[in-house]
């Protein structure tokens, strides 16, 4: 697998590449299928404009956000773009069957061949019992802890290469490699890439053993965000898909034209985040609402908390935030993740964020 798969190339004077992540938010008033629509617009506008990826992230049970089945999002994706690497951040794995998971990446590769991208997590992306509904177990830990046996599982089944005599020795995931040793058979020379993404030191040391790119949530584990850069680094051993670490991490950023906007977004969008750890999951609020909403001095500590991490203001000092982040970690990449009540702020910001670093525009 070429490394040129995952490396990107930066554009205009951003400070590395940059990309998008996608949780497919929903504002009160909304519907799914505006969500989904401004999904589409956005990896229009990111392709369009020079962002090197664009991912989809899984979550559960949280009426916020719509992007329970990435593996259909992207099909979704792929079918009204051209060029831009479409990819999970992340698929969690011990949510699904790693079979599963390689039949859904085949049928996307040969979709969009050499486009796609495999994001592995190894959370539940919701809460317990949301997990145990999934999973159809009560034994959550187990899944977990068994991430690094259902991840070789995964690319034995995504590679087609169980040794002989292993039980699934004879089971193949289709689409895939299978299809090029039939009689007549021809098929891609890709298959997605995998990355191994994280907001702790577990994936960041199995990601650097294997010889992975990985991906680290600084956008909800920012403290973390440093010290597990190191242990990659430090733990990274070259592999047939790297010669050298390579990792992203995802950023919330949220520009807008005046600055008191970008404020009264980000507060919505902090609220949205209050309900949601406080057991009150739903619609990512209007900015009016959350003008208008009591804040207790706990909510008003945690939103002070969380949005001292959301890189926000004029498009100006959005961008000098973004290069102090990069300077910052060192990160070979940056995942910009926009939550805002409508998708019309969505799209402005990544448009204002292109325009402040001369990303190219369209012809």
């Amino acid at each position: 697998m070429a490394a040129d798969e995952i490396r990107g190339a930066v554009q205009g004077s951003a400070p590395v590449p940059l990309s998008v992540l996608d949780l497919v938010t929903v504002g009160a008033g909304r519907t799914a299928s505006d969500a989904l629509r401004t999904s589409v617009d956005l990896a229009r506008l990111a392709e369009n404009r020079g962002f090197h990826r664009y991912w989809v992230a899984e979550h559960h049970s949280m009426p916020g956000v719509a992007s329970s089945s990435p593996a259909v999002i992207l099909a979704h994706l792929a079918a009204h773009t051209d060029r831009i690497r479409l990819g999970s951040g992340g698929v969690m794995l011990p949510n699904h069957a790693p079979l599963v998971i390689a039949e859904q990446f085949g049928t996307l590769e040969a979709m969009a061949p050499g486009r796609i991208d495999l994001g592995l997590g190894r959370a539940p992306g919701t809460d317990g019992a949301t997990a145990a509904a999934l999973r159809r177990t009560d034994r959550l830990n187990e899944g977990a802890d068994d991430f690094p046996e259902q991840l070789a599982e995964l690319t034995r089944f995504l590679d087609d290469d169980f040794p002989d005599g292993h039980r699934y020795r004879r089971i193949h995931a289709v689409p895939g490699p299978v299809q090029a040793t039939s009689p007549g058979g021809v098929q891609s020379p890709h298959r997605p890439p995998l990355w191994l993404l994280g907001s702790s030191g577990f994936s960041a040391r199995l990601a650097g053993v294997l010889g992975l790119p990985f991906a680290f949530a600084h956008h909800f584990s920012a403290q973390n965000t440093v010290p597990a850069l190191d242990l990659y680094r430090e733990s990274f051993r070259p592999s047939a898909v790297l010669d050298e670490p390579y990792a992203l991490i995802g950023v919330s950023a949220l520009a807008a034209d005046e600055e008191r906007e970008a404020r009264r977004q980000v507060l919505a969008a902090a609220l949205s985040m209050v309900r949601l750890r406080t057991g009150r999951p739903g619609l990512v609020p209007s900015p009016e609402e959350a003008e208008a909403y009591e804040f207790s001095p706990m909510e008003r500590d945690f939103v002070d908390s969380w949005n001292a991490n959301v890189i926000h203001g004029t498009p100006d000092e959005v961008r000098s935030g973004l290069d102090d982040l990069a300077k910052r970690t060192g990160a070979d990449e940056l995942m910009i993740t926009a939550n805002a009540h409508g998708g019309d702020v969505r799209l402005r910001s990544y448009e204002l964020i292109a325009d402040a670093y001369g990303l190219p525009t369209p012809a």
